[in-house]
């Protein structure tokens, strides 16, 4: 008979091993998406419920007293949710003034790209590629509080009534998973206790990397069928997805490179990486099949760019840590 402690080891071990490998999984996850429909179609209908697992992971993996630091240093945090939820996109929509596009749901959907929060897994993705969650996952609280007041408004000045976003819908609907996965969170470290979530570190990691993989096929259902009719609209929307994310992440970099390459790199992340799902549930799907298909394919750069990202993060956070290092022994 087989000890039931290594019947137990096998799928911790799993979970270790995805959580080790989590931005190739998390890749891959795109691809198995688009390869079967039939999968995205059956996961669809989770899709609320990947995102508050996420959450739920993604608060487990931040230290409380990390995140409280984050806070109670309230700053660069203000300063950070300003220039995503405001700042950035009123640049992005002033610049978009200009365009003559052959299509107004492009246009809408580029609309609804820069007025989204960041996304509900930035915080998890952060972790996977070496950055800072507690920074990630503070700014994502802070810029989610301020969703129902900005991005109706955004939308609004610049679509007039053609999509309807309803605040108190989409601010209840916040609420309830944010303090839901909030206490979920809190009485799995009240009950395990500190020391067993941080010995379960990678583990936590490999069940980020599941729900992230469900969150991914539930999104890509209608991809394959677009990409056979029309491949070289769907690699168009790949691309400018893409250019929009990096555009997102490299200015917002550029900008709190002062705080130092640790937070600001993370901060570039999360701007980069926008809920555009959340904004399709608050226009209650009241949008063009265009702007579903820009949303499924916006989460290439989210989810395929850790993969170069993580080696770049490992390079430049050594080099500043050093340097603070000989800063302070001097």
């Amino acid at each position: 008979m087989i000890p039931a402690m290594s019947i137990l080891d096998r799928p911790a071990a799993a979970l270790s091993w995805l959580g080790r490998h989590g931005t190739r999984a998390v890749a891959v996850s795109m691809f198995v998406g688009i390869a079967l429909p039939p999968l995205g179609a059956v996961l669809r209908p989770y899709f609320p419920e990947t995102v508050v697992v996420l959450l739920i992971l993604a608060f487990l993996r931040v230290d409380p007293a990390a995140l409280l630091a984050q806070l109670h240093k309230p700053g660069v945090l203000i300063a950070s949710a300003a220039w995503t939820m405001l700042i950035l996109p009123v640049l992005g929509l002033l610049a978009l003034l200009g365009a003559e596009l052959a299509m107004p749901a492009l246009l809408l959907a580029l609309v609804l790209h820069a007025v989204a929060p960041p996304t509900f897994s930035s915080p998890s993705l952060a972790a996977l590629i070496g950055l800072n969650g507690a920074v990630s996952l503070a700014l994502l609280i802070a810029c989610t509080a301020m969703t129902p007041f900005t991005a109706p408004a955004l939308v609004a000045a610049f679509f007039g009534a053609e999509v309807t976003i309803s605040p108190l819908a989409l601010g209840l609907r916040l609420v309830l998973i944010l303090a839901g996965a909030a206490s979920v969170s809190l009485a799995i470290r009240a009950i395990a206790g500190k020391q067993w979530i941080e010995r379960q570190s990678q583990r936590i990691d490999g069940l980020s990397v599941i729900a992230l993989f469900g969150f991914a096929i539930a999104l890509m259902g209608n991809v394959l069928e677009n990409a056979i009719a029309n491949p070289l609209l769907v690699l168009g929307l790949i691309v400018l997805a893409t250019s929009v994310s990096l555009g997102l992440s490299a200015l917002t970099a550029l900008v709190f490179l002062r705080t130092g390459w640790d937070t600001a790199l993370t901060l570039g992340h999360a701007a980069g990486s926008r809920n555009m799902g959340l904004m399709l549930a608050a226009a209650a799907g009241q949008v063009p099949e265009l702007v579903w298909l820009y949303v499924a394919l916006a989460q290439f750069p989210i989810y395929l760019l850790p993969l170069p990202f993580k080696p770049l993060v490992r390079r430049l956070l050594p080099r500043q840590d050093a340097a603070n290092t000989g800063g302070r022994n001097k």
